[in-house]
């Protein structure tokens, strides 16, 4: 089973459990997390009693916890990650995120399958296919355009997921192998080295320069603000967040900031014929505003969903340049004179500045102490913590960017938010006294009672006011009074530690009713018989690690299986990484581009290019039918020659 149809799920990252409670604190319907292991990011693991933790405060808000169980496996990890998954279940999950389709042979929990980026859904074959085989949930390419999701709505009826923030990954995920080539760490098993964040030397066939010391395969980061509407007319319903090595303050920001736009949304088409809603139950007030450019970004892109664009890349910088506040006026042997764009902009001790040199390199300095020298015309002067002969290039004229402003993080480390569910409350007369009746946004109705005598008050009037009052005061509950009422106990005389007990009460029957009423939604049952895949062959880029994955498609209709990259029997030079991003687009070189170009532009060929990086060469080639580019190189034998070996051996026999 799917969500239904018009409910939003805003789904955000977490590191630690601690970290996963603030996102739902700060509205999240719903949080991804890593287990105890396989998870895909190996430094972000967690207990499965701190999950079990997590899932429990989630649940108050009918707010849902998926764990990631999301690498690939060899043929010895298949029982530990059953029995894993148990676990996670027992601990009160609402769903798997999955890569490897082997888990689907082995005998795992009631539990909703999610498919994990990892797979690769670009089609509406492949997706119609794991909604086909068991998964409810899938999250598409990020590559993907507004025309391409909507093709797969059209085939699917499964949740749609789709990434509308934080870091790209430059290939398509699950397939990029470059890191496993070079250093036998896998991304497809949460080792990613990142390789795609380094600079290149972009050389042509006659070995001319292209481009140097370019961070050619680094994209921006993503932000969707702006298609949030366009992504759900699309048929997007989940809402995802990336960022699972991010800290607190990032979640509770960019929770927020999402949190906010999509209740807009909602809101907005109340009076539609298709209104929408939130997956999860209460509503959030934030301590301040939400502000993505507050956060380590790359700066921003949409990527793909509106069509191809040529600033998508981060190629000067893959750290955060911040935002530009205003101009070096002066610099002296130990301080900085600045004239700030905003006058009303403050500087505090501790931010973070940076700028660029003359090579764009970016430099950055950090403020050890900041004085106003006219704050009505913004001018400040900064004292550095580095001595200032360190600091290349920075003289009159530089453009000055922060990238750490210490009071917004502040703010963030303390409580920063207040979610609340809705709720109407009912005092009334009884024989024996009075009841008071609580009923949820979400249905549930409690009633606790009290037996004391029926004093009239001397001012009925003001005595119904004052039992209004306190009958509503829920301030230390996750709850919040919509309306209160009194039915025949406005003129009763009940004192306030009476009253106040009787709340207290009313509270806790409340909160054991919801947690009573959560349930999990049912994991989708594989349609029968089993459909075939969309394919008869699977090349290293399927990611087959273990022999049950190999049954899992063979079952499927798929005659020719190879090993996935990591079994490291694909010796010569293959497709390294995948991408949609194409770097001859990105420097113009594009053929479509260069007519009429002149010079050494214009006689770049089509293929190859080479990027080096010290003494790791890669070569670039362009399929420009589908418009990808495909990074070509080959494994180290280092890496093959240590790297374990997995049980699996390619095309398997059916014995095996």
């Amino acid at each position: 089973m799917s969500l239904p149809d018009f409910q939003l799920e805003l789904l955000a990252p977490a590191r630690t459990a601690d970290i996963g409670i603030e996102a739902v604190n700060h509205g999240a319907d719903a949080v991804y997390i890593g287990g105890p292991s396989f998870g895909a990011r190996s430094s972000a693991d967690n207990s499965v009693t701190d999950i079990a933790r997590l899932a429990r405060h989630a649940h108050r808000f009918n707010s849902r916890i998926f764990v990631t169980l999301n690498t690939i496996l060899r043929d010895d990890e298949l029982e530990p990650a059953r029995k894993l998954a148990w676990q996670l279940y027992d601990a009160g999950v609402d769903a798997l995120i999955i890569q490897d389709m082997g888990l689907l042979e082995i005998d795992l929990p009631p539990i909703q399958l999610h498919a994990s980026t990892q797979t690769d859904i670009r089609t509406p074959a492949k997706a119609r296919f794991l909604q086909d085989v068991g998964l409810s949930q899938i999250v598409l390419a990020r590559e993907l355009t507004l025309e391409q999701i909507r093709a797969i709505r059209s085939q699917t009826h499964c949740t749609l997921e789709f990434f509308v923030h934080g870091a790209l990954c430059v290939a398509y995920s699950g397939q990029c192998y470059i890191s496993h080539a070079q250093t036998g760490r896998s991304a497809n098993r949460g080792e990613c080295s990142q390789a795609c964040r380094l600079p290149y030397q972009v050389i042509d066939d006659k070995g001319r320069f292209v481009a140097h010391d370019k961070h050619v395969l680094s994209m921006k980061d993503n932000n969707q603000s702006a298609n949030l509407a366009a992504l759900v007319d699309a048929g997007v319903r989940s809402f995802k967040i990336e960022g699972r090595y991010k800290d607190l303050g990032y979640v509770k920001n960019i929770t927020a900031h999402y949190r906010t736009l999509l209740d807009a949304l909602i809101e907005e088409r109340q009076g539609s014929s298709q209104p929408l809603a939130r997956s999860s139950s209460g509503s959030t007030r934030f301590t301040f505003t939400p502000d993505p450019n507050q956060n380590f970004n790359r700066e921003f892109t949409d990527y793909f969903v509106q069509g191809r664009k040529e600033d998508i890349g981060a190629f000067d910088t893959p750290k955060n340049p911040g935002q530009p506040i205003g101009f070096v006026t002066l610099a002296g042997a130990n301080w900085v004179e600045l004239e700030l764009t905003d006058k009303a902009m403050v500087l505090h001790n501790g931010d973070g500045l940076c700028y660029y040199d003359l090579q764009k390199e970016l430099t950055g300095l950090a403020i050890n102490r900041a004085e106003a020298l006219d704050a009505n015309k913004g001018r400040w002067r900064v004292y550095p913590k580095d001595p200032l002969a360190g600091l290349k290039d920075l003289r009159k004229g530089v453009e000055v960017n922060r990238n750490r402003d210490v009071h917004w993080v502040k703010v963030l480390d303390k409580k920063s938010s207040d979610r609340r569910i809705g709720v109407w409350a009912e005092l009334a007369r009884t024989a024996t006294g009075v009841a008071l009746h609580l009923t949820d946004e979400d249905g549930n109705t409690v009633c606790a009672q009290a037996h004391l005598p029926h004093t009239e008050a001397s001012d009925p009037a003001a005595n119904a006011r004052l039992l209004e009052q306190q009958i509503s005061k829920l301030g230390a509950t996750i709850f919040v009074a919509i309306d209160a009422r009194l039915t025949g106990a406005a003129g009763l005389f009940i004192p306030a530690s009476a009253l106040n007990a009787l709340r207290r009460q009313a509270v806790e029957l409340l909160e054991d009713a919801r947690h009573k009423a959560w349930s999990r939604l049912p994991r989708a049952k594989p349609v029968e018989p089993a459909v075939p895949y969309p394919d008869d062959t699977l090349t290293y880029l399927a990611n087959v690690f273990n022999h049950k994955a190999h049954d899992f498609y063979a079952r499927h209709g798929v005659n020719v299986i190879d090993a996935a990259y990591e079994s490291n029997e694909e010796p010569g030079e293959v497709s390294l990484m995948i991408t949609k991003h194409c770097v001859r687009f990105s420097l113009s070189l594009c053929p479509k581009q260069a007519k009429g170009v002149t010079g050494v532009q214009g006689q770049v060929k089509a293929e190859p290019l080479q990027l080096v990086h010290g003494k790791e060469k890669l070569t670039l080639r362009f399929d420009c039918k589908p418009c990808e580019m495909h990074v070509v190189g080959k494994a180290r034998t280092s890496v093959t020659q240590n790297v374990p070996m997995t049980f699996y051996r390619k095309r398997l026999d059916a014995a095996h």
